[in-house]
């Protein structure tokens, strides 16, 4: 045996030590699936310092990316499930073969979640106006309070989940908090905005400290494009 064998050899203990300490890879994308992660409307950096960019990288490269994976897989035999727009899929989840529902159910919602959640960052916080402020106003007791109540439910929100302002079709707002990947959607619902309370969205730069995380999220909010969602809400286009 050459002394370079025996080195190799030698080597194999560590080798293998370091390639189990490796995070495991991303389940790679169905193929032909119908469903894609959408890209990011701006830099991972966009959020700084409220939001760092590796917690975004993350959340949405791997977290994002690994729902839009399960939905494709959990649909790629249910071709007619396939091709329905993802709010509709949602709203009839009882239809969805009870084989694949759990799948769906979390990975669609998980989908669904973060496409919302994306486009509402990137901006710096302040106030809305228009109809949408005088909405806040008329139906969750102005900002200070909407912000006061929302967060609330998001410390409130035992373990994972999400906390949402919803719209309706006449542009009524309500506050709620759903668990896991559930979503509004669910129930044939909107929400105009939401905020993502499981710990992969904070825990890099706030650990447990979620009422902070909530209490910064405000900073980062682009209020133009909550404005935009809540005109489609009431002319009824708005998706996801």
């Amino acid at each position: 045996m050459t002394a370079r064998r025996r080195a190799l050899i030698a080597g194999l203990p560590a080798l293998m030590a370091a390639a189990a300490l490796r995070p495991a890879r991303a389940q790679a994308p169905a193929p032909g699936g119908p469903h894609t992660l959408p890209p990011l409307p701006y830099a991972a950096g966009a959020n700084e310092p409220h939001i760092d960019a590796q917690t975004m990288e993350i959340h949405h490269g791997r977290h994002h990316q690994a729902y839009v994976t399960g939905l494709n897989n959990a649909l790629r035999d249910h071709g007619q499930l396939a091709a329905l727009p993802l709010p509709e899929l949602l709203a009839r989840l009882d239809q969805v073969p009870e084989a694949v529902r759990t799948a769906v159910r979390n990975n669609g919602g998980g989908h669904a979640n973060h496409s919302m959640f994306w486009p509402i960052m990137g901006g710096r916080g302040g106030t809305p106006s228009g109809e949408l402020a005088q909405a806040i106003d008329r139906d969750l007791g102005g900002m200070d309070k909407m912000r006061t109540d929302f967060n609330a439910a998001g410390v409130g929100r035992f373990g994972s989940g999400w906390v949402f302002v919803t719209v309706t079709r006449d542009g009524r707002l309500a506050i709620t908090s759903r668990p896991n990947q559930d979503t509004p959607l669910m129930d044939g619902g909107r929400a105009l905005l939401g905020n993502d309370v499981w710990e992969h969205a904070y825990y890099l730069k706030y650990q447990n400290r979620r009422p902070d995380y909530l209490a910064a999220w405000w900073n980062v909010i682009d209020w133009d494009r909550v404005a935009e969602r809540y005109a489609a809400a009431k002319a009824g286009t708005l998706g996801v």
